[in-house]
């Protein structure tokens, strides 16, 4: 199974082209399905019959393990199955009649404009710190990026002249999202000044840099927010996905047809995008009152 497994991942890495994240988490899940069935006496790949998988799924769930963590498992499990018979590693994919879990599609929280904007105007000092952590409230929220998508920003991927950033997604996938005003002059002046005085290696091209001019971490971006946050006295908790969260929500509350939103978020399917049309209730109930022969 292991061999299967390495085999199965490398696949993935070399013709599908999946983040190093995402290769992690398969792996992860697959070790874990392995040993299992281990405890249940099947070692080989072949032995794998519907039941073991169901014991599997059971046995995550007994574990605490949430819905959606065990969905993704068992998608895991499943591309892994499909892979053996289409390499001819096994006869039958014993997934085919296992039945994917469904589950309810959390409303993601957001800020509304004016927290969003409370939480930048912390940012007031002329120091590299405040100048740096401008630039990247102003560009993640203008952007709706990742969080990795934008530690891993090169210098060459912002257009402030234009006026976009071209940013590389999941799966090595790359999209160009436009971003405003705001943002283009908080980059540039991060560029003009505070970046000079971080970096230390010239050949280094990553936009955001931390004080020792290494490229700044997943940790730092969440202190910033957080930080920026209490300042601004926002009561609810926010992590960085909060802003993405926003940056879509905002954009379709302001008029913004679901596919461009679709497009800036880098979301390959649009179900994934869907989840934000039903946060903005009060835009709902003013073209209820408007349109409604009894509103």
């Amino acid at each position: 199974m292991k061999k299967f497994i390495e085999e199965f991942i490398n696949y993935l890495a070399v013709e599908r082209g999946l983040a190093d994240n995402t290769l992690l988490a398969y792996r992860r899940d697959l070790n874990k399905y392995s040993s299992c069935l281990a405890k249940n006496g099947i070692k080989e790949a072949k032995q794998v019959k519907r039941e073991h998988i169901s014991d599997f799924m059971y046995d995550q769930k007994k574990k605490g393990l949430s819905a959606n963590s065990i969905c993704r498992s068992l998608a895991a499990i499943k591309m892994f199955h499909r892979f053996l018979v289409r390499e001819r590693l096994v006869a039958e994919d014993p997934t085919h009649l296992v039945d994917t879990p469904k589950i309810w599609k959390r409303v993601p929280d957001v800020l509304a404009t004016v927290q969003i904007e409370s939480m930048i105007n912390t940012l007031k000092g002329k120091g590299w710190q405040a100048v740096r952590d401008k630039a990247i409230l102003e560009l993640f929220y203008a952007s709706g990026m990742r969080v990795s998508e934008l530690l891993n920003l090169k210098v060459e991927n912002v257009n402030l002249e234009l006026g976009y950033v071209r940013c590389i997604g999941k799966g090595s996938k790359e999209r160009i999202i436009p971003i405003g005003g705001r943002a283009c002059e908080a980059v540039g002046k991060y560029c003009q000044t505070a970046r000079k005085k971080l970096v230390k290696d010239k050949t280094t091209m990553v936009l955001f840099l931390s004080r020792l001019g290494k490229k700044i971490s997943r940790q730092s971006i969440w202190k910033i927010i957080k930080n920026c946050a209490r300042k601004a006295n926002i009561k609810t908790e926010i992590k960085p996905h909060t802003l993405r969260h926003s940056f879509a929500t905002h954009l379709l509350e302001h008029g913004a047809d679901l596919r461009s939103v679709q497009e800036m978020l880098g979301h390959s399917d649009i179900s994934t995008t869907q989840i934000y049309t039903h946060v903005d209730k009060e835009r709902l109930k003013t073209i209820h009152r408007q349109f409604h022969p009894r509103g």
